[in-house]
């Protein structure tokens, strides 16, 4: 399941009848998942089974014992609140830390708090739909994102971008023109089929970062000599040394080998997820 899916099942279980959402809250020492992960228990979910489940907190016992409270807070035994776990023996983990967990029955009145909460999705701008673009765009689209997707090229876009509701296909030429539509926050990656479209990508971002600083990340896809030409380039161009500086070229976290299109997109996706930090909470 992915996280999409998971949010709108969560919003389909909601409108047939209440369900217990448990959050994690607070984690001391290591936890299986983070602040601020999930599981939502509808009605009637018999032990053992994943059927009326969505969501997860780390599985292992410390699902079961929150899937159990969850249905006592459901059936009215138990009050919402806050409970808190040790992740020792007596749940058979041996993660060592501590995790509390909120229960919080929610109904078809907080559907519209739950459908603002799916969509602070980050926004994504990949321009390039050639392998590398296609490649990221399915994984991105599996992610709690919004993507807009641009090439000069009409008419490159699989059929599963075109049916996608949170990816946006912008044809454009000259293909820089793009960049000053992108909404604010945009995480910008740049992959097209021509270092020429890179380049004035490049400096279409760089000249809206002058003007309203509101690209947190601009990622290109390039070798180093690559990036050194550009790099000479934009800086000859009039940018700000710092504000050259801070393109990441190659775009990708380090360490993953590999060229084919699918593992450049994971090292990209990985990347763009770590930049989730640089959103208001």
């Amino acid at each position: 399941m992915t996280v999409r899916d998971a949010w709108t099942q969560l919003q389909a279980a909601v409108a047939h009848g209440p369900v217990c959402l448990v959050q994690v809250q607070q984690v001391q020492g290591s936890a299986p998942r983070e602040v601020g992960a999930w599981m939502a228990v509808s009605v009637g979910l018999a032990p053992g089974s994943l059927h009326g489940l969505v969501g997860s907190i780390g599985g292992g016992h410390l699902e079961y014992q929150a899937m159990a409270h969850a249905q006592q807070v459901l059936a009215g035994r138990q009050p919402h609140g806050v409970q808190r776990y040790a992740l020792g023996p007596s749940l058979g983990q041996c993660c060592g830390g501590v995790v509390h967990l909120a229960y919080r029955v929610v109904g078809v009145q907080d559907l519209p708090s739950l459908q603002l909460r799916q969509a602070r999705r980050l926004p994504v701008a990949v321009f390039g739909a050639g392998h590398v673009g296609q490649a990221l765009v399915a994984a991105l689209q599996r992610l709690p994102c919004s993507i807009v997707w641009v090439d000069s090229r009409p008419g490159l876009w699989p059929d599963s971008a075109v049916a996608d509701a949170c990816t946006t296909l912008v044809q454009s030429d000259p293909v820089q023109d793009a960049v000053a539509d992108l909404p604010a926050g945009s995480r910008v990656v740049i992959l097209t089929h021509s270092h020429v479209e890179d380049w004035d990508i490049s400096a279409a971002c760089l000249a809206r970062q002058r003007e309203a600083g509101d690209l947190p990340f601009v990622g290109l896809i390039g070798s180093a000599s690559k990036w050194a030409s550009f790099r000479r380039r934009l800086l000859e161009r009039g940018f700000d040394a710092a504000a050259v500086d801070a393109v990441q070229c190659p775009v990708g976290i380090p360490g993953i080998a590999g060229k084919e299109p699918e593992v450049i997109a994971v090292a990209i996706a990985a990347q763009l997820m770590q930049t989730r930090a640089l959103e208001p909470s």
